[in-house]
């Protein structure tokens, strides 16, 4: 006889082994498909990688639970620390055994409008893309008024929600609701791998699957939307999803252009511990010896050439499946956008630890270059969420509430043929650009 346990005790008891580091004890509630390609040690590092940044645990909040697919429960538990917040969020089988496990955003974030937002200028609704259950939500985010308009799909990285998420920032919906103001639809959606944890582990997983079926979908329903001008529609990736626009816009020759806002081209496990390293020295208090020590462990059978299909994905960097890094490996981002023919925005924050200027910028430069309809910007101040500061970028200076850098905003509406703003609201807005960006003198670095 089969005994339904309550997703949400399921959820608790989960939250108080992670809050205790019982890793081991964890791992015993893995479903068999969770078991396969996460380990004690995986979660271990998620976790401690987290605590690392954001503090000690100061509060568990009370779970909530919805229907998801398969039968399962989707199940997620805040949890407050020192210097932020995370959720837990699970999949639940009615045994009470875990078929997915991820760390992410809290969904509330008290995030508020931008200075340069306009509400009275934007209308929104949302949308489902894909069927069954590889359906995500999404937003599509429209000027009010009439005539032909540009539209941009917004694309994420990881397990990123629509409005990615970060602490109390939503740097895509500043970017929805700036780029609206501006008289450019803007679509965005929750990635496959934050609707449906089960897939960013599931055999045979691929690039290809995380981006291409809702990237597209998106492009198509933008196609029927009224008003939206069929010839002038683009993708815009940030980071992962900078890497995959190109990819996305070769699967679809009517896409007008991609935008790759700090697109990596450095291999993504060198990457990871590049960053590691920028945190380690620039704050020393925080203890990452053991999680660069994983990583580096992980990074390194990532990336060795006896790498196979069999591969457990429990060994390999984030526990995504060999499948997924076989097709990475494979995945040449430059040379996919320098045969696109098609015009290339290119932006990089001066101040970007994950992405840099220094490393991964020069490679999309040598590789686009002569190439003609080839934009690059490179702002100083400008983090990877695209905000502006000063002083080295830390992960937890995310942590603060900011917005996107509106200069980033004036690079992707110009880019795409947004029409100018009245003189008046132009002047105004500037007025109102100049106060938010009080805190350093920048400037936009055309290369």
């Amino acid at each position: 006889m089969t005994i339904d346990i309550d997703p949400e005790t399921v959820a608790a008891t989960v939250a108080d082994l992670l809050r205790n580091e019982r890793f081991d004890e964890l791992a015993d509630l893995f479903a068999p498909r969770l078991a396969a390609v996460v380990s004690a040690e995986t979660v271990r590092g998620a976790w401690t990688g987290e605590i690392a940044r954001i503090g000690d645990v100061r509060s568990v909040g009370a779970a909530g639970a919805h229907p998801a697919a398969d039968g399962l429960t989707a199940v997620q538990v805040p949890v407050t620390c020192e210097r932020g917040a995370l959720a837990v969020h699970l999949a639940v089988d009615a045994a009470g055994g875990l078929h997915g496990l991820r760390l992410a955003a809290p969904a509330e974030s008290g995030w508020t409008p931008p200075d340069y937002a306009m509400p009275h200028r934007i209308a929104e609704r949302d949308i489902t893309l894909g069927e069954g259950d590889a359906a995500v939500a999404a937003t599509l985010t429209l000027p009010v008024g009439t005539g032909s308009r540009p539209a941009v799909v917004l694309v994420a990285s990881g397990p990123a929600d629509r409005d990615l998420t970060t602490g109390p920032n939503k740097p895509f919906k500043d970017l929805a609701w700036g780029l609206a103001g501006r008289g450019v639809a803007v679509l965005r959606f929750d990635k496959l791998t934050n609707a449906h944890s089960v897939f960013e582990s599931a055999a045979g997983f691929t690039m290809v699957d995380e981006y291409l079926p809702h990237a597209l979908a998106a492009v198509e329903v933008l196609r029927r939307e009224p008003g939206v001008d069929p010839d002038r529609i683009f993708v815009a990736g940030h980071s992962g999803g900078g890497k995959a626009a190109p990819r996305i816009a070769a699967a679809d020759p009517g896409i007008a252009g991609v935008a790759i806002l700090a697109g990596d081209t450095v291999p993504l496990p060198r990457s990871i511990l590049r960053a590691l390293r920028h945190i380690a020295a620039v704050e020393p208090d925080q203890d990452i010896g053991a999680l660069r020590e994983s990583m580096s462990e992980r990074a390194t059978r990532t990336e060795s050439p006896t790498l196979s299909i069999e591969t457990p994905a429990a060994d390999l960097l984030f526990g995504w499946p060999a499948s997924y890094w076989l097709d990475l490996r494979d995945y040449d981002q430059v040379a996919t956008a320098a045969a696109l023919g098609r015009p290339i925005l290119l932006l990089q924050g001066g101040r970007d630890y994950q992405v840099t200027a220094d490393e991964d910028l020069p490679l999309w430069e040598a590789g686009l270059a002569g190439r003609p309809g080839v934009t690059i910007r490179v702002h100083p101040t400008v983090d990877h969420m695209l905000f502006s500061g000063t002083g080295p970028s830390t992960p937890s200076s995310y942590l603060r509430p900011q917005h996107v850098d509106p200069a980033v905003i004036s690079d992707i509406a110009d880019w795409v043929g947004a029409p100018p703003l009245p003189h008046g609201l132009r002047d105004r807005l500037a007025n109102g650009w100049k106060c938010l960006r009080g805190i350093a003198s920048r400037a936009s670095i055309s290369r």
